[in-house]
């Protein structure tokens, strides 16, 4: 008899969303329920983060679709991020699916500020659970909630559960599992008669759009529609039923208010009284006879005085991490590529394919990595810092000094970090709430300078800037330079911010909204996954874009390659070693002389090596680039030379000083420090005898430097950033015809003045 072959039965993905407001800890329950399994983008068009994961459930042969929406204080939109949790919640506008359960994360220290929110969302008709986080800083607190009572009184299942520690992790899968399979037995509030009755009639009127879909996705939204006037909900709607509507919801709240009720207010006033209604039967505090240890810290840690201390040295201890700390470790990455592609040029004949491998390649994939230290340790730090509760007094602290900018005190740690490189930086910015805000930072982060501008910086310097002391010798003109050149960009940020806020981004300024959460020891997987997540996608995402971008710079670099280079440059290679064989054998010789003779003739082959390096960049589309331009960078005081120069510097900035290396036949293992590279460019003249370069023109070239956003890695970040090319398109634009104005008018004043 045959064996029946088993049956498999098609597994049920449920998709489940996680919401709550911010420092809640919804990140750490999202950790400890998906793990390492996570999938990090944006949501289409807009610059906020989209993370979700898979994770199967054998036993009840599901699978979950978990995903981790922004934190949010209320479904009433002013935001991006706002509109992304509304939208996924409802399954509109292309979010995907509507989810099959909801898990409102709820802080269990503050739970009357959370409970607001878990309103809202027990009215969009899904089924919820409602996971109360922190329960073990609620304890500390003295705070004891009745967990069945608030279940009762919120009709949900409510599972204490401390992420943290991964407590209460597996109750909560199981109530997930179960909520999934049952209908939503949620309470919704009780708004007075006159607001009900305008409610179901605004239902009523709009059940149905004029393409036969539903307008309103639930009475949750109409909640919104008809309480927020002129709010995301009204603007929305309208656009799909037309203008009567919003007559329609003119008149409705004008009813409301006739009725001695507040439009704005009433929702508000509603949820509090059931709030505070509930709050007593659920929570009881035991009375306390001293602070708690948050209110001690934040006594010196808030204090206008100490808490800035403490700040600039936290600050400045991260700024040295990302600055110094990570040095060894770029040194490493740079030796270990050096040496990979030593053994390649070793082992390959010489060639197209080998150039492509060595400088294509190899220094495209090392030019991704390089940044990786600094991205691992900034995002470790920041980890730990918002992860404890810091970085919101971080923000409170600074957020006056910001306000002259026209952003808020979350972005100055990301502009902080672009002193050392733009990217992590950039990244850094997705810790701002208002997309305006993140927007603004991140089309000035490029503006601060740089690491990866001080090779040009300190070559240049030395060069051409006199070692000048002034005051008495206190202040030295050359590092008085290299301080102007760092300032410059800071400078010149706090008027372009504030332009972008009033042409680009202009709207209206949304409140500064800042919640001071209960320190917490970081958990150490919330903080490994952070940073794993973020080199993750740092790799996956801009390190294409910067690979790209270093193999496109090769290959305008190499090609063409004129026969007659070749030929001539081996002709001479053949002359030297024909000499060089005839010298050595028509007599002997002895070995002091030989090693001479040797050493003499291997230079000059190295010589002749460097020529033909020049000689075939000179007539490459690089090259060619360079010459055409020449006659816009003229008025800069530069040469064709120095517009090759920067054009190869798109890939890094410091690949402005290997590439005049090899232009001045130096070769491309030139850097900032190499004597022989100073004396070539000091005796680089035009045609007319002139020196190409003086005090004038490497000012200008610093300043051009300073300003333009001459990087492909910081661009690609953008466009990850912001999920679009026009973004990084402007910062290229605006930085680079900004560069050029403030070099033309270095270059000209200075050549007036000296």
């Amino acid at each position: 008899m045959a064996k029946s072959l088993p049956v498999h039965t098609p597994v049920e993905t449920q998709v489940v969303a996680l919401v709550g407001n911010p420092n809640t800890g919804k990140s750490t329950v999202f950790a400890a329920l998906t793990g390492i399994r996570q999938r990090t983008g944006n949501y289409p068009g807009i610059t906020v983060e989209k993370r979700s994961a898979t994770v199967s459930d054998p036993e009840r042969n599901v699978r979950l679709e978990i995903i981790d929406l922004p934190g949010t204080y209320s479904l009433s939109v002013h935001a991006d991020d706002e509109a992304v949790v509304l939208d996924a919640l409802l399954g509109t506008h292309g979010m995907g699916p509507r989810p099959d359960v909801i898990v409102a994360v709820v802080d269990a220290s503050n739970l009357r500020r959370n409970l607001f929110f878990t309103t809202q969302v027990l009215e969009l008709g899904s089924p919820v659970v409602v996971a109360l986080n922190m329960i073990d800083i609620a304890e500390r607190a003295a705070i004891d909630i009745d967990v069945s009572a608030l279940s009762k009184e919120l009709g949900v299942p409510v599972v204490p559960i401390v992420a943290t520690k991964g407590e209460g992790v597996d109750g909560l899968r199981d109530a997930i599992a179960q909520s999934t399979s049952g209908e939503s037995s949620s309470r919704c509030q009780s708004f007075p008669d006159c607001v009900c009755a305008e409610l179901d009639g605004l239902c009523a009127s709009i059940a149905e759009s004029g393409d036969g879909n539903p307008a309103v996705s639930s009475r949750a939204e109409a909640i919104q529609t008809l309480l927020s006037p002129g709010g995301y909900h009204e603007s929305r709607l309208v656009k799909r039923c037309g203008l009567g509507l919003a007559e329609e919801l003119s008149e409705r709240r004008n009813r409301i208010t006739a009725a001695g009720e507040s439009v704005v207010e009433v929702e508000a006033q509603v949820r509090y009284a059931w709030i505070d209604r509930v709050l007593p039967s659920v929570v009881s505090h035991v009375k306390r006879s001293q602070r708690s240890a948050s209110e001690i810290a934040d006594g010196f840690l808030t204090h206008r005085v100490i808490g800035l201390l403490v700040l600039i040295l936290l600050m400045g201890g991260c700024f040295q991490s990302i600055y110094a700390w990570t040095t060894p470790l770029m040194d490493g990455i740079d030796a270990t590529f050096g040496a990979v592609s030593e053994v390649v040029s070793n082992v390959m004949p010489a060639g197209a394919l080998r150039s492509l491998v060595v400088n294509g390649i190899l220094a495209g994939i090392g030019s991704v990595l390089i940044f990786l230290p600094q991205i691992l340790v900034l995002f470790f730090f920041l980890a730990i810092l918002e992860d404890c509760g810091y970085m919101a007094r971080a923000a409170f602290l600074l957020d006056r000094w910001m306000g002259m900018l026209g952003l808020n005190g979350k972005s100055f740690f990301p502009l902080l970090s672009s002193f050392a490189c733009a990217v992590p930086g950039i990244l850094a910015a997705r810790t701002i709430e208002s997309r305006r805000d993140r927007m603004v930072t991140i089309m000035i982060a490029p503006l601060m300078s740089c690491s990866a501008r001080l090779p040009v910086y300190a070559l240049l310097i030395a060069a051409f800037v006199p070692a000048t002391q002034l005051l008495g010798g206190l202040v030295n003109l050359q590092a008085l330079t290299l301080l102007a050149m760092y300032s410059v960009g800071a400078i010149v940020a706090v008027p372009i911010a504030l332009l972008l806020k009033k042409t680009v981004l202009k709207g209206k300024p949304q409140p500064f909204l800042l919640e001071l959460p209960t320190y917490k020891w970081p958990s150490p997987r919330t903080v490994f996954l952070r940073v794993y997540e973020q080199g993750r996608e740092f790799c996956v995402t801009a390190g294409t874009i910067i690979f790209a971008v270093t193999v496109v710079i090769w290959a305008l670099g190499y090609y063409p390659r004129p026969a007659s280079i070749a030929i001539n440059h081996q002709t001479q290679r053949d002359s030297l070693t024909e000499q060089f064989q005839a010298s050595t054998t028509a007599e002997e010789m002895p070995p002091e002389q030989f090693d001479e003779f040797r050493s003499a003739y291997e230079t000059q082959i190295s010589r002749l090596d460097q020529s033909e390096a020049g000689a075939y960049l000179r007539q490459s589309f690089l090259g060619r680039t360079g010459k055409f331009f020449e006659p816009l960078v003229r008025p800069l005081g530069w040469d064709w030379r120095v517009g090759t120069g920067v054009i190869a510097a798109f890939a890094a900035r410091e690949v402005l000083v290997a590439t005049l290396g090899t232009i001045y036949n130096l070769g491309d293992d030139q850097d900032e420090t190499s004597a022989g590279l100073r004396e070539q460019m000091k005796a680089a003249t035009w045609e007319d005898g002139r020196p190409v370069f003086n005090l004038a023109v490497a000012l200008s070239i610093m300043v051009f430097f300073a300003l333009c956003c001459q990087c492909a890695a910081t661009l690609a970040v953008i466009q990850r950033e912001t999920q679009s090319w026009q973004w990084p398109m402007l910062a290229f634009g605006y930085m680079t015809g900004l560069a050029y104005v403030a070099a033309l008018a270095t270059y000209q004043i200075t050549i007036r003045l000296t």
